[in-house]
């Protein structure tokens, strides 16, 4: 099929108005006509009274990047690149785009032709420095959502959030998007409320809103399945954040960017991610679904009801996987060997970190692992009655808990008078007051650390799947002591010096 060069043409309605004779269609065809080599063969593409803002409403456009791309077209001429599309960049996409197709392309008033290298080599550095210009868009982009979601509550867009809607609100003077519950969120309600429950099950929670009569939909094409609602079971956005859940995050290691008063028990929390994958908690200016005991119960019950993987090497000892050595933290194997008249098998640990790079100084421990075996039972059913004996008590106040967070917010309450008196305040004053906060950020620094270490006493712990299995441990397989173990146990560290420590999960 014989090629032919392609003149495309185009004027607007604007600028008709404008009377500009040298943008005339008649004027462009004339000057790129006169551009054409001696008998070569052409088509003219003209989209008169089109706009230049894109190239989806433009016919004869369309048309001829068609022609293009079957290979029937050699070059296109045009008078000015703003004929193609008053946006440099999406001029540039075409051209690129032409370029696949072995098209090149002439501006007759700029220097634009990809026929040549040099005019290929302008528009390719153009290219780059519109992709630097996109990136670097993008990344102010994110640099001001970022710091909106740090500096306010307001939801930042994106995906809408299930069980919410957006509206636009005044708060504390500054104009934005607040979540506010929407017909879905006796859904989240009744989900949190379900799962509370020691035995209740994902299953549980889809069998009741089905029997409801709830729609249980994500998108008008997409149900809700039990993976979807695990994940709402675990947004910090449905809770009513008050100080027992700012502790939780910062137990859990989350940067928190509140101070603990903005924790009020009536406000959710947005769980942000930043550019670098670090993720952040800040408190919302919408209201929580869910009360902070019925939230957290569940955040415990999703932490410790965990399905244990199977571990095939379980076989010898059931604490496999799960004992560790106390000096190099190095995973302890169980290892045999013949008494001297070969007529008994001793089991005893072996220490895989002798292998490594820095070589423990362990290599064979003489503890037996019989002795650790019971010492870490042992360990689990008294674990297992205290558990029970605190379920069964009536939860009492946590009167030093809540004497701390008292002081805490006293502590920031005087800071925060200090901080509003240092304008005024001459160099001595100025001195004094900076020594005075820094008295009191330390020693709020000290009571949240306490905070930190001290457990949850309401904490509810669904302790019935141990209980029975507990009692039949001696008909246990080894795998499902191992199991059982697992769900308890995080570590257990041996060594000959410090014996056994055993470090709970639950």
């Amino acid at each position: 099929m014989k090629k032919f060069t392609a003149i495309y043409v185009r004027r607007s309605v604007s600028d008709k108005d404008k009377d500009n004779n040298s943008l005339s269609i008649d004027s462009q065809k004339s000057e790129c006509i006169k551009s054409l080599k001696n008998n070569e063969e052409y088509r003219i593409y003209c989209d008169d009274g089109k706009s230049g803002k894109d190239i989806e409403h433009r016919p004869a456009f369309q048309q001829m990047m068609s022609d293009a791309k079957d290979g029937i077209i050699e070059r296109i001429i045009v008078k000015k690149y703003d004929r193609f599309s008053r946006n440099m960049r999406e001029y540039l996409n075409v051209t690129n785009t032409l370029d696949s197709y072995g098209v090149s392309v002439t501006s007759l008033s700029e220097p634009f032709n990809t026929e040549t290298k040099e005019g290929r080599m302008m528009r390719n550095n153009l290219l780059n420095f519109a992709e630097f210009e996109r990136e670097t868009i993008a990344a102010r982009v994110a640099d001001a959502y970022s710091t909106r979601s740090v500096e306010t509550g307001f939801y930042q867009g994106g995906k809408m959030y299930y069980g919410y809607v957006s509206e636009r609100r005044t708060v504390n003077g500054k104009k934005g998007s607040v979540l506010v519950p929407s017909k879905q969120a006796d859904i989240i309600r009744n989900a949190y409320r379900i799962y509370k429950e020691p035995n209740a099950s994902l299953s549980d929670i889809m069998s009741y809103l089905k029997d409801n009569g709830y729609e249980i939909n994500v998108s008008p094409d997409k149900n809700m399945d039990r993976s979807h609602m695990s994940m709402l079971l675990k947004s910090p956005l449905y809770v009513k954040a008050d100080k027992d859940v700012y502790q939780y995050f910062v137990s859990k290691g989350y940067e928190v960017v509140d101070d603990i008063e903005a924790f009020d028990g009536i406000h959710g929390c947005f769980r942000h991610k930043r550019a670098d994958g670090s993720e952040y908690i800040k408190v919302g200016y919408h209201e929580g679904l869910v009360d902070s005991e019925t939230w957290l119960t569940v955040q415990d019950k999703k932490s410790h009801n965990k399905k244990i993987p199977n571990n095939g090497s379980a076989k010898n000892s059931w604490l496999v996987g799960i004992v560790k050595c106390g000096h190099c933290h190095y995973s302890l194997q169980i290892l045999y060997s013949w008494n001297a008249s070969k007529t008994k098998m001793w089991r005893y640990f072996g220490d895989k970190g002798v292998s490594t790079a820095n070589g423990c100084i362990k290599k064979r421990l003489k503890i037996k692992p019989d002795e650790v075996e019971e010492i870490v039972f042992n360990a689990m059913k008294e674990r297992l009655e205290n558990l029970v004996i605190a379920k069964i008590e009536k939860k009492k106040p946590d009167i030093e808990t809540e004497n701390i967070k008292s002081e805490i917010i006293r502590l920031d309450g005087e800071i925060h008078k200090l901080m509003d008196k240092l304008a005024d305040a001459d160099d001595t004053l100025f001195a004094y007051i900076q020594e005075r906060i820094g008295t009191l950020h330390s020693k709020k620094s000290d009571l949240e650390e306490t905070l930190r270490t001290k457990t949850r006493k309401y904490r509810e712990i669904d302790t019935s799947p141990l209980v029975d299995p507990m009692s039949r441990w001696d008909l246990l397989t080894v795998e499902e002591k191992h199991n059982l173990a697992a769900t308890m146990i995080d570590v257990v560290y041996v060594s000959d010096e410090l014996g056994v420590e055993i470090q709970f999960s639950i």
